[in-house]
């Protein structure tokens, strides 16, 4: 059986480089998808857009 959404595009920061230490984020329309890199078929999480700025925007004041 098919994971869900299993149509959709992760992509990571052009910055993580060729490294295997990043996190992957995806457009999920409502929401934002969360995964690790290293384990794609792991847990996900999924945020709302409200909750991806705010995780961002607390992340970018550190």
């Amino acid at each position: 059986m098919p994971r869900p959404n299993a149509h959709v595009a992760w992509r990571k920061s052009r910055q993580s480089g060729d490294g295997g230490n990043c996190v992957e984020v995806a457009d999920l329309t409502a929401a934002v998808g969360v995964r690790d890199g290293k384990d794609p078929d792991g847990p996900r999480l999924r945020l709302s857009r409200d909750q991806w700025i705010h995780l961002t925007a607390t992340l970018k004041s550190l």
